[in-house]
């Protein structure tokens, strides 16, 4: 996962990767950067790349039987579309203390208008992935 996302901190899309894991198999179905802007469509985040290509894979719309590894606490657009496509387990390593949408922010995971609520873990090599974002941004505000 930190390769993929020094991938996009040296695209210049800000370092976040998701990896969709079939836990059975033990086998990676698809892994993605944020592609927000590369593809000019702030909507493009990791997590919704890489559960499109599931997806197409899979031949459903459901990955119910997956696990989603993100190097950053989903937002709550990744984190309803987590919900919507009932993803199983969901591991992230950093909090996003001001656009998260789990633990931080509008704790979207926790309202009981998402009918769907996969499983969570947090704070996976968490100084890591802060510390290329901090970069990222520290970088972006030299430019």
């Amino acid at each position: 996962m930190l390769r993929l996302s020094n991938k996009a901190f040296k695209k210049g899309e800000i370092p976040v990767s998701a990896i969709i894991v079939d836990p059975v198999k033990n086998k990676i179905v698809s892994s993605a950067i944020n592609q927000t802007k590369a593809k000019k469509n702030p909507i493009l985040h990791a997590e919704i790349v890489a559960i499109t290509k599931a997806l197409k894979l899979s031949s459903s719309n459901r990955l119910d039987c997956f696990d989603i590894y993100v190097s950053l606490e989903p937002c709550p657009m990744c984190a309803a579309a987590i919900s919507n496509v009932k993803l199983r387990t969901v591991y992230f390593c950093a909090e996003d203390k001001k656009s998260g949408g789990f633990i931080n922010g509008p704790k979207l995971i926790y309202s009981k208008n998402i009918h769907y609520k996969p499983k969570f873990y947090y704070g996976f090599n968490e100084n890591i992935f802060s510390d290329l974002m901090k970069k990222f941004f520290k970088k972006k505000r030299v430019n």
